[in-house]
């Protein structure tokens, strides 16, 4: 049975393919109620360290240990149940909402399912719906909006109250008042829960406790925002990239 305290990948080797390493020696840990976020290039490894936490693959060297137990002697009930993913495109069932948010978990009353809504931020919207929580999504979310099936997401995972929380870009394709509004939610769902961030906008990353760089599937970096900052590294460059697109795109956007 798992708490859902510390985290540790202890020199960890994958691939999807066995001549293509993804992982490369993958080691760090994330102190039990405390954030990290994991940042690099596209390729560099960051979603894969969630597949293998969730155990949808097994690593082919190393260890991943939850408070100090292999992943692999744990059933995959027990660690799954400890666990809530708040992914980049949302899955849902072409069913009520209000069914959408009580599949966080199925056995929870009708005033949790309200409950969680409220903390998600998405209660009043779903009340101002003609038929409310007997709303009926669509296929894959279609009727709504990329911020609500984030909500909606985030909703399960309140009502999952899981130990440990794996965010996978989950603001990455939000314009930035709504991004900003669900990090929101996001920093209260992860409160004293153990959490990992695959951040590619370092807005994101910058409000964790810790930050790992990746690089061709090596941890290059690892810090504190304002110490990596500092340093001048790999993240500084990341960094400075990302402001100077970010200015360049307002610039552009400000053009009569």
């Amino acid at each position: 049975m798992l708490c859902g305290g510390c985290i540790d990948f202890e020199n960890v080797h994958f691939g999807y393919l066995t001549d293509r390493k993804i992982l490369d020696g993958v080691s760090f840990s994330v102190p039990a109620g405390k954030s990290v976020a994991i940042v690099g290039t596209s390729g560099s490894g960051k979603s894969t360290i969630l597949r293998l936490l969730y155990r949808f693959f097994d690593p082919q060297a190393g260890a991943i240990k939850v408070d100090g137990q292999h992943i692999k002697n744990v059933t995959l009930e027990s660690l799954r149940r400890s666990i809530a993913v708040v992914p980049q495109d949302t899955v849902l069932f072409n069913d009520t909402i209000f069914h959408n948010i009580h599949y966080g978990r199925l056995s929870a009353s009708q005033e949790e399912v309200y409950d969680a809504a409220r903390r998600a931020a998405i209660h009043d919207t779903i009340m101002n719906f003609p038929e409310r929580y007997s709303t009926v999504v669509g296929e894959r979310g279609l009727k709504l909006s990329g911020g609500e099936k984030q909500r909606v997401a985030l909703a399960r995972a309140f009502l999952k109250a899981p130990s440990i929380l794996l965010c996978d870009e989950a603001t990455s394709a939000l314009d930035s008042t709504t991004e900003a509004e669900i990090l929101t939610a996001l920093r209260s769902l992860a409160n004293n829960r153990t959490s990992i961030f695959i951040a590619h906008r370092l807005t994101t990353a910058m409000q964790c406790d810790q930050i790992i760089v990746l690089e061709n599937g090596k941890v290059v970096e690892q810090g504190a925002h304002e110490i990596l900052l500092s340093r001048g590294g790999r993240y500084a460059q990341l960094w400075g990239q990302q402001n100077n697109t970010t200015e360049l795109t307002d610039s552009l956007v400000k053009v009569p």
